[in-house]
């Protein structure tokens, strides 16, 4: 019984990876899952071979013991190409994996201030801000109004941009303070570079 649970475990396992292959790399045709009658036919190194039957382009790549592979279905007439089908795959797969890995996602973190704030906090602030932007992230700096603080709108626009000046050395705005409600907000992205 146990035998079995273990099994259907593996299964699922193997059912998981196997799902998670299939949608890094896109596969191709090969060999006998081609079915056009002629094919232009391109050598390992790249070299044109030219227009062949593909019972003949399945021959050159049997005696040389390499893969015919279909790269473009939709040209007149099809292309294909001699290669270790196995051996590219593996290196696509390689690749795109590096490349996710290396791909870094950008966050928006946000700070929130408020009219009545002292200059130490905006400060304190300002240097959170600014690891923040170090970092690669993306800042929204948010200020509330509160009851009659919304009178003063200009007011909090100004203290807005007060603080986006802080962070000039560090990032730059994406536009303008905007005002929506009772809140001004504005993005900082960080300086390339």
């Amino acid at each position: 019984m146990t035998d079995l649970i273990i099994l259907r475990g593996f299964c699922n396992f193997a059912e998981f990876f196997l799902k998670e292959i299939t949608t890094i790399f896109k596969e191709l045709q090969i060999n006998d899952q081609i079915y056009a009658k002629e094919v232009r036919l391109i050598g390992e190194e790249g070299e044109q071979l030219g227009v062949l039957s593909k019972a003949s382009a399945q021959e050159k790549a049997d005696a040389l013991g390499l893969d015919l592979v279909l790269m473009s279905p939709n040209a007149n007439p099809p292309v294909c190409k001699l290669m270790d089908y196995g051996k590219y795959k593996f290196d696509a797969m390689k690749k795109e994996k590096e490349l996710r890995k290396n791909q870094k996602i950008s966050e928006i973190k946000e700070i929130q201030l408020s009219m009545r704030i002292d200059d130490y906090h905006t400060s304190f602030k300002i240097k959170n801000a600014q690891k923040i932007l170090q970092d690669g992230d993306k800042v929204k700096v948010s200020l509330r109004m509160r009851g009659r603080e919304q009178a003063y709108v200009n007011n909090a626009v100004e203290d807005v941009k007060k603080f986006v000046a802080g962070l000039a050395d560090y990032g730059t705005a994406d536009k303008e303070p905007v005002v929506m409600g009772r809140n001004v907000s504005v993005v900082i992205s960080p300086k390339k570079g």
